[in-house]
């Protein structure tokens, strides 16, 4: 009995995910349709000001995502968003800037939206983390701040810890990249056609720019963010989960 029981549906075991799961569907293939026709116009037009409208609006989406984690926290969208552009900007100018990929939006609007949504997972996750480590760590801050420490001295573990825990993502899929997953980028030029070591040469530098951008993202916000878990007062504040 136990054994069918694990294997039963979502309903069955009113677990309450069937409503998201019908969301989850309906609004993904909306929108994958919608980016479709958009992408499709765009790469046929070939014009700069549509490639700017595009990645601006990646970027807000992201950011607004992100920054629901950030609950209680005032102006904790316009860091995201900062923090995130900032990252978008040196990747693309060093793959540009190298001549790693053509300026063309056939090859910026994927590796953007790439960064983008990568770096909108870390910035979830670290802030997710600060707020876990700051009520954890509340006493110890509130000590460290009484022995005269400055905000960005009393954080400097909880911050270290957030930072750590956001990467972690990054860093185990390096390590199991193409033994245990073959990435989105790898598969698909394969199953266009393309060589599969010039696949591989397309995702290693993916996954470069995966974690470059992994670690900006995330030390940026820990310089933005940190004042915001202090009251004008120094004293410690307690956030509730976001999202």
């Amino acid at each position: 009995m136990r054994a069918r029981e694990k294997h039963t549906p979502s309903f069955w075991q009113k677990l309450g995910l069937e409503k998201e799961i019908a969301v989850g569907t309906i609004r993904s293939t909306l929108q994958l349709l919608f980016i479709g026709y958009v992408l499709h116009y765009i790469f046929q037009t070939q014009h700069v000001i549509y490639l700017m409208i595009i990645i601006t609006l990646m970027i807000s989406v992201a950011s607004w995502n992100a920054a629901k984690r950030g609950g209680g926290m005032p102006g904790i969208l316009w860091r995201i968003a900062l923090s995130i552009m900032t990252v978008e900007i040196l990747m693309m100018g060093m793959l540009l800037g190298l001549h790693l990929i053509e300026p063309t939006p056939q090859y910026i609007i994927p590796l953007s939206g790439m960064t983008i949504g990568n770096a909108m997972i870390v910035s979830g996750l670290f802030i997710t983390q600060l707020k876990r480590e700051v009520l954890a760590s509340k006493g110890e801050i509130e000590a460290l701040l009484s022995l005269g420490a400055s905000a960005g001295q009393a954080l400097q573990d909880v911050r270290k810890r957030a930072v750590k825990f956001s990467m972690i993502p990054t860093i185990d899929g390096m390590k199991t990249v193409g033994l245990v997953q073959l990435p989105g980028m790898m598969t698909g030029m394969i199953v266009a056609g393309a060589e599969p070591v010039e696949a591989v040469r397309y995702q290693i530098l993916i996954v470069f720019s995966f974690t470059g951008s992994a670690a900006i993202t995330s030390i940026l916000l820990s310089v933005l963010i940190y004042k915001l878990v202090f009251s004008e007062q120094l004293q410690v504040k307690v956030f509730h989960e976001g999202r």
